[in-house]
């Protein structure tokens, strides 16, 4: 990874000249937020958005679909390399950030650190010191990311900082919490170890098994199921393994090494890893969303039965490598989002992407969804198809116009203050599975 991110700080200035597509025709990706310097991971916190920036360690509010001019909280962040405000994930008003802290912006690193806050609705306040993690040597492998599994547990990963120990799967050395996947809130023992560096992690909200993506030095980039004592094999491993090569194992306590899902030959440093497991993506319930930092591009995989593995048309695939000399278009599904650092679905069941190199969130939606405004009423000129269950305005159906309710959505609408007004012509389809409360 570390060539790849000094790839990516080269060419940050340099115009967005790709346009962002996707291949389903039946979806749209749009511009939702531009203007943010260096974007890392976003969070959502009812419709607010939080969006990290790395190097000057701001964390920004997007209220409304707009970027506010006001910082929600100001971090002094060492900045080199791979450091800085890198993380964050939230658990009701808890909010939990992950920064590589320093005295200044572009200082010294004082830790790896992970802090809790609660949100006021205007800004961060009350932070509580809830892990320090190494940072040195670096200054590149810190990982950063934090993901809450289905019962709002709090994880951590970390990757190798460029140190040598038991963790790294060499035979001597002392448990440092590097290369590891942790339970921060509450503290747990280690999760997984042998992580090179990782930029994804997240769960599968049908089976709740932990999921990664780790990146490679020249070769081999992976997504890997993450069971408990899970040994990722770094540093004798990277890609499928040999017997010879898991045989060498050191064998560090109880911690057991299984092949990646799915590997990279050719590095491309994949990052965020997400289940879109909403109203407005039911067609890809079985499916799995990856970005990549290297060329912009946004890759599908598809479950198989038991949500262990993935499966492919593709003959040159079924061995879970993409090889040099394979073609990667069945997983192609997005391509010109630059470096893309944070995959979120939102309460509004739309997708939401960050870029790095592009400095703005983009939103990839239903070609026939319903836009709700950011104020005043819903008027509907056009049929289209609503995905979020609440809207808090009045409702205008007009111009022969139809609105759909989908299969498994509930709109609830608070009729003692907003009202559904149907014009002649117009009307309402509510789908089978499909309610207005």
């Amino acid at each position: 990874m570390k060539v790849a991110l000094v790839l990516v700080f080269l060419i940050i200035s340099a115009p967005n000249v790709f346009a962002m597509t996707v291949q389903d025709p039946e979806l749209v990706v749009e511009e939702y937020a531009t203007g943010l310097s260096l974007p890392t991971s976003i969070s959502f916190i009812d419709s607010d958005i939080l969006v990290l920036q790395k190097n000057d360690g701001k964390v920004r509010l997007i209220r409304d679909g707009i970027l506010q001019n006001n910082t929600v909280l100001d971090l002094s962040v060492s900045n080199n390399s791979e450091r800085g405000l890198l993380g964050i994930e939230s658990v009701g008003n808890n909010v939990y950030l992950f920064f590589t802290e320093s005295l200044i912006d572009g200082g010294s690193p004082l830790g790896n650190r992970i802090y809790k806050y609660s949100w006021n609705g205007t800004d961060l306040i009350n932070p509580s010191l809830i892990k320090d993690l190494p940072v040195t040597p670096g200054p590149n492998h810190n990982g950063g990311i934090l993901a809450k599994d289905l019962d709002d547990n709090i994880f951590a990963i970390i990757g190798d900082l460029n140190r040598n120990g038991v963790l790294q799967n060499f035979p001597s050395g002392n448990p440092d919490d590097t290369s590891v996947i942790l339970p921060i809130d509450p503290s747990g023992p280690i999760h997984a170890m042998g992580i090179r560096n990782s930029f994804g992690l997240t769960i599968d909200p049908v089976t709740g098994n932990m999921w990664d993506t780790e990146n490679g030095p020249s070769t081999f980039d992976e997504i890997n199921m993450i069971s408990p004592n899970f040994n990722s094999g770094w540093e004798t491993i990277m890609g499928p393994a040999t017997q010879q090569q898991i045989d060498s194992l050191p064998g560090f306590e109880s911690f057991v090494y299984s092949d990646p899902e799915f590997s990279w030959e050719n590095t491309v440093a994949p990052t965020s890893i997400l289940f879109p497991d909403t109203i407005s993506f039911t067609n890809y319930s079985d499916s799995v969303f990856v970005g990549d930092c290297n060329n912009g591009i946004l890759y599908k995989f598809t479950l198989n039965q038991s949500r262990d593995s993935f499966v492919f048309i593709d003959p040159t695939l079924t061995d879970l490598v993409l090889n040099m000399t394979d073609n990667s278009a069945e997983i192609e599904f997005g391509n010109g989002f630059g470096c893309i650092t944070d995959i979120e679905m939102g309460p509004d069941n739309f997708l939401y992407i960050s870029s790095l190199t592009h400095g703005k969130i983009y939103r990839i939606l239903p070609a026939n969804a319903c836009i709700v405004p950011n104020s005043g009423d819903l008027i509907i000129t056009s049929s289209c198809t609503i995905y979020s269950g609440i809207i808090p305005r009045n409702i205008l159906v007009q111009n022969n116009s139809i609105l759909t309710i989908p299969s498994g959505l509930t709109l609830d609408v608070d009729f003692s203050q907003f009202n559904i007004t149907i014009n002649f012509g117009s009307g309402v389809l509510i789908k089978s599975g499909g309610t207005i409360n």
